[in-house]
């Protein structure tokens, strides 16, 4: 157990902690990555966390398929909860997902917190060919995309046909159906619309180190007014569940050779930080390096932090497994603690 002093919290304790990770893998030994990223899950349920989450990427060389390398996942862990973060659904066909998810949550026992996102698929036009060769220029990539998952996911019919034909029996809603997985869906938002959005269709909310300068360049006040927004509109209110994302990399086992790779990689992102970027004009949060005790003094000061009670923390792109052991277990024994997080058990 952790001996850092606790830092006083606005509210409650955190209550739930998590991490994200990209899981990257070596072109010509593919196997060795996904390996890695189910090893720091299998880690990350003895230190206590609460969740593990993955990145989503296509034609690149990172995760393609979160919900398979979650299936893995499930039969080699019993009680952490399994998320995504996020599946870009222009991607998917929501039927199909809606299958995949469901079997993935019967087969872990209830653990999966699938995360989703909207719009177009990234590089759509030099993809768009493979992915859509026949719809691609009518394919609908809004929010009505998702509310299509979330019907078949909570059970809404997806056919006006059912019964018994010859020797088969066929259902009108997607099979199997998990009741509890429609609370489980996560919308990863950044923007007021969506925060909206995914508060009126009752969905839970994830916030990342990435947000829309609508109203303000503080990243802070920019993210506060989005889990407020989110709330407002959500059935359940201050209840609604919200969990936060930013790149938290605490130091306190480190090697002197780690902590200036560490340092390094904060100082190479740290520009991205101080303005809006882009025509879209998003914000980007500044990577915390440091002692568990100095990360969570900053937090401390969050006032985007200080409004939730659940954290999926990401680790940094790029580094080694040895790296992410160090990084997840401080996470657990220092920083967890000192935020008044207590390990599942």
């Amino acid at each position: 157990m952790s001996t850092h002093k606790q830092v006083p919290r606005n509210s409650k304790p955190l209550a739930k902690l998590g991490f994200l990770t990209i899981g990257l893998f070596d072109a010509a030994d593919p196997r060795q990555g996904h390996e890695s990223t189910l090893e720091i899950i299998e880690l990350g349920e003895r230190l206590g966390f609460d969740s593990a989450w993955v990145r989503h990427r296509h034609l690149q060389y990172g995760i393609s398929s979160p919900v398979a390398v979650l299936a893995a996942a499930s039969q080699r862990t019993r009680r952490i909860e399994l998320g995504t973060a996020v599946i870009p659904v222009g991607w998917e066909n929501p039927l199909r997902l809606a299958e995949d998810l469901a079997t993935v949550d019967i087969l872990s026992g209830g653990r999966l917190n699938p995360g989703v996102s909207v719009g177009p698929p990234g590089h759509y036009d030099q993809v768009k060919g493979a992915l859509y060769p026949d719809t691609a220029d009518v394919e609908d990539f809004s929010h009505e995309r998702v509310r299509r998952l979330l019907d078949f996911v909570r059970g809404e019919p997806a056919t006006d046909f059912s019964g018994v034909e010859g020797f088969e029996v066929f259902s009108d809603r997607v099979q199997p159906h998990s009741p509890g997985l429609g609370r489980r869906m996560w919308y990863g938002g950044g923007s007021l619309r969506s925060a909206r959005w995914a508060g009126e269709q009752g969905m839970n909310l994830l916030t990342s180190s990435v947000v829309k300068a609508e109203e303000s360049e503080d990243f802070a006040e920019i993210q506060l007014s989005h889990i407020r927004t989110f709330r407002a509109h959500h059935p359940d209110g201050d209840r609604a569940r919200v969990s936060q994302g930013l790149v938290v990399i605490p130091t306190d086992t480190a090697s002197p050779e780690q902590r200036a790779k560490y340092e390094t990689y904060a100082r190479k992102r740290m520009p991205r930080t101080a303005t809006p970027q882009g025509p879209a004009r998003m914000m980007f949060a500044p990577d915390l390096v440091g002692t568990s005790e100095e990360i969570a003094e900053r937090l401390a000061s969050h006032v985007a932090f200080r409004e939730v009670e659940e954290v999926a923390f990401a680790l940094p792109f790029t580094f080694d497994h040895e790296d992410y052991v160090q990084i997840v277990t401080d996470i657990a024994t220092r920083l967890g603690p000192a935020l008044g997080w207590q390990p599942a058990t």
